[in-house]
């Protein structure tokens, strides 16, 4: 007796949705750990390095919203969530369990000082991302207009820019304000952060975002249909 063959077709995901998911949920995760290390460039532009992970996040979602549409970036950023908060729960329970008696003082205390965030900065990490991401999605689609008057390669390159910036402004404002208001004057962190940011967002995501565009349609054409 044959099993009964189901109706509904298998669904399918392009290869370059496909792509940008896997870069996508590393660098979700990756983030948290860069920006332990603070990177000085050009001699006076001081940023955490975690920015550089961020900043493909965000050219990732916007790439996906040029390619597959706004609820499909915003179904990206949504499903962020998962390996983030997955990596804070494995992080808790390791940093949890008891160390084994031949590792290293030396080793084991970096390990502590790197991975043993406050709670405070687990919040505030994950609230600036949801908030930062789903705000750059937004803007980026809205800069496009109705008629796609915004999808050449000059206005895509523009409408990433200005996305970055302005989502990576909101970005610092949650993040610092959350993790350190009240235990240290805020000021300088913030404005410092959100310059590096812009700066960033203006010289790098219009050379990614073009790249990765031109990456994914170069992907899914050669799909076979």
């Amino acid at each position: 007796m044959t099993e009964p063959v189901s109706a509904a077709l298998p669904r399918s995901i392009s290869p370059s949705l496909f792509l940008f998911t896997i870069i996508y949920g590393g660098m979700v995760v990756l983030a948290g750990v860069l920006g332990n290390k603070q990177v000085a460039l050009g001699g006076w532009l001081a940023v955490e390095a975690g920015i550089f992970a961020f900043l493909i996040l965000v050219a990732l979602s916007s790439a996906t919203a040029e390619l597959h549409g706004q609820g499909a970036a915003n179904r990206l950023v949504l499903w962020g969530f998962v390996p983030l908060v997955l990596s804070i729960i494995l992080t808790a329970l390791v940093l949890a369990l008891p160390a084994s008696p031949e590792m290293q003082a030396e080793r084991l205390g970096a390990f502590d000082m790197i991975l043993g965030q406050s709670p405070r900065l687990m919040a505030a990490g994950i609230v600036a991302y949801g908030t930062s991401q789903f705000l750059n999605v937004t803007i980026f689609a809205k800069l496009r207009g109705r008629e796609g008057v915004g999808s050449g390669a000059t206005w895509l390159a523009i409408r990433g820019a200005v996305a970055s910036a302005l989502s990576q402004i909101v970005d610092t404002l949650l993040f610092v304000t959350i993790a350190f208001y009240g235990v240290f004057p805020i000021a300088n962190l913030m404005v410092g952060q959100m310059l590096a940011k812009v700066v960033l967002s203006i010289l790098v995501i219009p050379f990614v975002i073009t790249g990765l565009v031109a990456l994914g349609r170069s992907l899914d054409s050669k799909t076979d249909v």
